[in-house]
């Protein structure tokens, strides 16, 4: 069965801090080692009080430190926020820490509104070399070349594995013609999964980091015993959503007992929509839309998001699809 991995925001529930949603992820990250879940990424976005992982370098060492044989990377790095240099540093400094276990996606999006990208001493044209950045990257990972003037320390020679992070058919196309792995956004924009994953492996070309295509998808999670714990779980989710539509920023909500009192019937249609793959349910509701939904897609890997208030919930559902992805495996093969 389809390997599972975990995308935390490092959200912070209301009634918690910056620093209790830190500590709650590393349990999960714990918890999801012991389950058997391949990575464990967190995200960079900035001026959002309701995620903790702004400092998103400093937060992957905090998880990798805490933990021995999960991967641990970021979800990811905005590279317009940062000069090449910089995030080869930081992941070098990783990567040596941690051999092995460290992986990097990059996105071009900003991570944050214009105004707080401005203070981060970035523009928006930034975003116009994205490909050059990655290209950047490769070759400051990669052996040190002849007359290399600049090099990063740690960083030279330790090959930190890449990956290309999208919303759109822009992110298929570069990781494709980059041959590197390619993970889609699907968690929260998943109008255009089925045509990015066609154009990645449409026009992948292998290379030595990549042989060939992996496309992984993100995907929302929300698994309880019933269908009706699950529902309600997941309205932290849905106020989420409701808030970004809203241009406000605030903690993650607990869940309430009825979601439509609280969007508007336009609100539930525009998060509806952007919610789509989401899989909430009891474990046999997930299961159906787990098997379905790698059926539909042919991924090669889940990454999965659950922004669940309470943490011991949120481990729970982790368990759940953990228990569930174990059933699928030991499942007899059908004969044709």
């Amino acid at each position: 069965m389809i390997p599972l991995s975990v995308l935390d925001l490092a959200p912070v529930p209301e009634g918690s801090t910056p620093g209790d949603a830190l500590r709650n992820a590393l349990a999960l990250a714990r918890h999801a080692e012991d389950l058997g879940y391949r990575r464990y990424w967190v995200a960079e976005h900035h001026n959002m009080i309701g995620i903790a992982s702004a400092a998103t370098a400093v937060v992957v060492g905090y998880l990798a430190g805490g933990t021995q044989r999960i991967r641990v990377g970021a979800g990811g790095i905005m590279l317009p926020n940062h000069a090449p240099l910089v995030v080869a540093e930081q992941f070098g400094t990783l990567e040596a820490l941690y051999p092995g276990r460290i992986d990097l996606g990059l996105g071009r999006a900003p991570g944050t509104d214009p105004r707080t990208s401005r203070a981060l001493r970035r523009m928006p044209e930034a975003a116009d070399t994205f490909p050059q950045d990655v290209r950047e990257l490769q070759a400051l990972f990669g052996d040190l070349q002849p007359g290399q003037a600049v090099q990063a320390v740690p960083g030279t020679g330790l090959k930190v594995p890449l990956w290309i992070l999208g919303s759109s058919l822009f992110g298929a196309q570069l990781a494709a013609a980059f041959g590197l792995p390619y993970a889609f956004a699907s968690h929260f924009a998943p109008d255009a999964l089925l045509p990015a994953l066609a154009t990645y492996r449409a026009n992948f070309t292998p290379s030595p980091h990549c042989p060939k295509p992996h496309a992984m998808i993100g995907v929302n999670v929300v698994a309880a015993d019933t269908d009706a714990e699950a529902r309600r779980l997941f309205t932290s989710a849905q106020q989420q959503f409701t808030h970004l539509l809203r241009g406000t920023r605030g903690l993650l909500q607990p869940p309430i007992d009825s979601i439509e009192t609280y969007w508007s019937p336009a609100e539930k249609a525009q998060a509806s929509r952007m919610l789509a793959r989401a899989l909430v349910g009891s474990p046999e509701t997930v299961a159906r839309g787990l098997v379905d939904l790698v059926a539909e897609t042919g991924a090669d890997e889940l990454m999965v998001a659950s922004a669940i208030h309470d943490p011991a919930a949120r481990r729970r559902s982790y368990t759940i699809l953990a228990e569930i992805r174990e059933g699928l495996a030991q499942r007899p093969a059908r004969v044709a």
